[in-house]
């Protein structure tokens, strides 16, 4: 599990603007979408990684709630509303109601998801919904990652999704992806650890920190319009 680099002070700055901004701004609102391949009410290890980022951001005071994608009826394409039957419309409502995106997926055959991938895709039609001054609605809002697996290809997946989430307008923080990889080809999974192992803890307080931390800034000073 590679943790980084914390930097003396980082923690105290942005749980300074966090108590900063609980009480003299509305508080941030996060958004985990679970992109696991197994449907509710099955346990999920994806579940149980998000939800502690979501746990780490609400020691900022940060509001949360998670989509489990699988259960709704995604449809593929690259354009916001698909057409009668489509999920998509009412999930995509809650991503842009959200200061921070939490996208965890499991790894499969080294890969992110095939539910993540569709998201992806759909996340691609917010680079046409640009307002009047070129800001696609995704500007100022904060994205991380959380990838499960008892196989490699965390590093891999981070990678992807983090070019992908900036490329459809997300901000990416510093050390904002937290992972996990079991030994390969065994039989443990996330959710089955006892305990969070601690190199996972210190990567959840730092991200959530930073997370927080930026999506103040960007709360206060908008990125000014395109071109």
């Amino acid at each position: 599990m590679g943790t980084g680099t914390v930097l003396p002070g980082v923690s105290s700055i942005a749980n300074g603007y966090a108590r900063l901004m609980t009480t003299s701004e509305k508080p941030l609102h996060a958004l985990l979408l679970n992109c696991t391949l197994t449907p509710s009410p099955d346990g999920s290890s994806t579940e149980v990684l998000g939800r502690q980022v979501l746990d780490a951001l609400a020691e900022h005071g940060v509001t949360g709630e998670a989509i489990r994608v699988v259960d709704h009826d995604v449809k593929p394409g690259v354009q916001a509303d698909m057409g009668d039957g489509d999920a998509w419309p009412s999930i995509r409502e809650k991503v842009l109601g959200a200061d921070i995106l939490v996208l965890g997926t499991p790894t499969w055959l080294g890969q992110h998801s095939s539910v993540c991938q569709r998201v992806l895709e759909r996340l691609d039609a917010e680079l046409s919904e640009t307002d009047d001054e070129g800001r696609m609605p995704t500007f100022g809002k904060i994205a991380l990652t959380a990838v499960v697996g008892n196989e490699d290809g965390a590093h891999h997946i981070t990678a992807v999704l983090f070019q992908a989430l900036n490329d459809v307008g997300f901000t990416v923080p510093a050390n904002a992806g937290v992972y996990w990889n079991g030994e390969a080809m065994s039989g443990t999974d996330y959710k089955d650890l006892e305990k969070t192992p601690e190199t996972v803890t210190s990567v959840l307080k730092t991200m959530s920190a930073n997370a927080v931390h930026l999506a103040t800034l960007l709360g206060r000073a908008q990125y000014p319009p395109a071109g």
